[in-house]
């Protein structure tokens, strides 16, 4: 029999950006909170004097076990799914702080057109334009009404940046200036000008100076050491949960972390949420948490697999298009790319950081005119000098051989002599695209995994040829000698890494025939439950998703500030 433990305000399941953000804003406001996290506990000192690309890209130190537990994959329904059983096409965080600790810091915000994607598109192109089986809709908010949670995010992150001359109007400037421009950053920002684009800086959440937030945390500024995907940051310079939020809901002391504990079910009676249940894994005992709110803050898998295990909101129904839980299930189109090679240039590519970078969106969201295109939104275009690191790295001509003397001499020659121009393409849902329960195949406590039902589409292959082309024509400006441009997008493989920008699932709306959540990320089922995280996506943008993830984060915590004075629905 399970354990049952005092009651509390809020119970927070996941203990990542989203889970830390509801944390320390609840936490300011009064309210008890406890955070359950599966993983381990983290701190800043792990890192100190770590740069071991081998424990930690190569051998995924940070991420989730997948003999423990992963996700089935098929393509499409005619396929029998099959488990995950080693790292491929997105990496699954685990620990105190969840993939917010390994990310690069890449900070955008969501493009106005996002938000109101079916009827922008409608209106400026008719309904014909959005083809049979694309299930995009609007988001149930604007960008305008989710500006000053933007604003919030960045501020406490201390985001280094400047103004994207084609994104949303802001209504402050960054907290911090942008990060260094590289030579090759500089020559990627002359070359798109020449062609009439308008390169920025990336928004950047490795700090480009010594900040102190809102809260009164102080960070050191980025050192540029190149260590940042895949890993934690030594100086704290790269925001993170661990370093930003988790430290001021500690301060109020009415929040308590729980590591290791892997939560299995959301309790309920009726249509109200009465609060979780949970296995502390270092122990194999049961616990039963109960809470007046429960708040989902895990990765988007985890969210909506603990709703379907739950029995909470109705299952996405493919053939019918009905249900929410699972829809709209979207990745991220990144095949499109382009590297150039340079004979007589040399650039220092081993220094860097996550989000050092120079970026376009001339051709992202619905800034340009689709009308002759076969595919709606787009892509941004990047150049991004993260830092070589000496193992992943050995990118030669594509007529060189794989092995002897001529290998080891490209790799030589060209190892500071290419540079790569990329696209991040947006992901646009499908009723063929989805998350259920997989009927076959459970974890290590006998709970079924969640399957992924997604492949590329007709769109994405036609988004991919044009941006790869884009890509090619940007290097050409810049005066690579040799350019080979990546412009084909096969079929999904879940066995090569493109990114961890998973998104839906649990979407938000404006109705609850077509959403889960509404814009506070409130369950429209059952009042008291709110889902936080990109799970809420109705498509995936043309950008790395956190600071989206970020700003709505901020939003739910205020709708549930709300919630727990006045309770009923928020919308």
């Amino acid at each position: 029999m399970a354990k049952k433990l005092p009651k509390v305000d809020v119970v927070i399941v996941g203990v990542g950006w989203a889970g830390g953000i509801i944390a320390s804003e609840l936490t300011k406001a009064g309210l008890n909170c406890v955070g359950l996290e599966r993983g381990k506990s983290r701190k800043t000192e792990d890192y100190f004097m770590v740069h071991d690309e081998l424990r930690y890209a190569m051998r995924y130190e940070m991420f989730q076990d997948l003999s423990k537990e992963t996700i089935s994959f098929r393509p499409n329904e005619k396929i029998r799914a099959l488990p995950m059983r080693s790292y491929g096409s997105f990496l699954l965080g685990d620990g105190l702080g969840g993939a917010g600790v390994h990310w690069n810091g890449q900070t955008f915000r969501f493009l106005p057109y996002d938000f109101e994607i079916k009827s922008q598109t409608v209106d400026r192109y008719g309904k014909d334009k959005i083809p049979a089986g694309m299930t995009i809709q609007d988001w149930g908010i604007t960008y305008d009404e989710l500006e000053p949670y933007f604003d919030k995010f960045e501020k406490m992150a201390g985001i280094s940046g400047e103004e994207n001359p084609l994104g949303g109007k802001r209504s402050d400037k960054y907290p911090t200036p942008p990060m260094k421009v590289s030579p090759v950053m500089k020559m990627f920002a002359d070359a798109t000008k020449k062609m009439n684009y308008h390169p920025y800086i990336m928004p950047s959440a490795n700090l480009s100076q010594n900040y102190k937030n809102p809260d009164g945390i102080e960070r050191a500024a980025c050192q540029y050491c190149g260590f940042c995907e895949r890993f934690g940051c030594e100086y704290g310079a790269k925001a993170d949960p661990v370093v930003t939020v988790l430290p001021v809901a500690l301060k109020t002391g009415k929040f308590e972390i729980r590591t290791h504990s892997n939560v299995r079910r959301i309790l309920y009676t009726g249509n109200k949420a009465t609060g979780v249940m949970y296995i502390d894994v270092t122990t194999g005992e049961e616990i039963e948490q109960p809470a007046d709110i429960v708040v989902l803050t895990s990765y988007v898998f985890n969210n909506a697999r603990l709703l379907l295990m739950s029995g909470i909101g109705k299952p996405y129904e493919p053939a019918t298009g009905k249900g929410v839980i699972g829809k709209n299930y979207a990745y991220q189109v990144e095949a499109a790319a382009a590297v150039g090679f340079f004979e007589n240039k040399e650039f220092n590519l081993y220094a860097g950081a996550g989000s050092m970078a120079m970026t376009i969106d001339d051709f992202n969201g619905d800034n340009f005119d689709h009308t002759q295109y076969n595919f709606i939104h787009g892509a941004s275009i990047t150049y991004g000098q993260s830092g070589n690191r000496p193992i992943a790295n050995n990118t030669v001509p594509p007529d060189t051989p794989g092995w002897g003397d001529a290998y080891k001499t490209a790799s030589i020659k060209y190892a500071n002599r290419n540079i790569s121009v990329w696209a991040e393409g947006s992901c646009m849902p499908y009723q063929n695209h989805f998350l259920d329960l997989d009927p076959t195949y459970k974890d290590a406590f006998g709970d079924p995994l969640m399957r992924i039902t997604f492949d590329f589409e007709d769109r994405d292959k036609q988004l991919v040829k044009f941006m790869g082309d884009k890509c090619g024509e940007i290097l050409k400006q810049m005066g690579a000698d040799t350019v080979v441009t990546y412009n084909e997008q096969g079929p999904y493989e879940i066995t090569h890494y493109q990114s961890t920008h998973n998104t839906g699932g649990v979407i938000m709306g404006s109705s609850p025939d077509t959403s889960a959540v509404n814009s506070y990320l409130q369950m429209w089922d059952m009042e008291n439950l709110f889902v936080v995280g990109a799970s809420a996506f109705a498509h995936n943008g043309g950008y790395n998703p956190t600071g989206t993830v970020g700003a709505l984060a901020y939003r739910a915590a205020e709708g549930i500030q709300k919630y727990s004075k006045a309770p009923g629905n928020l919308v």
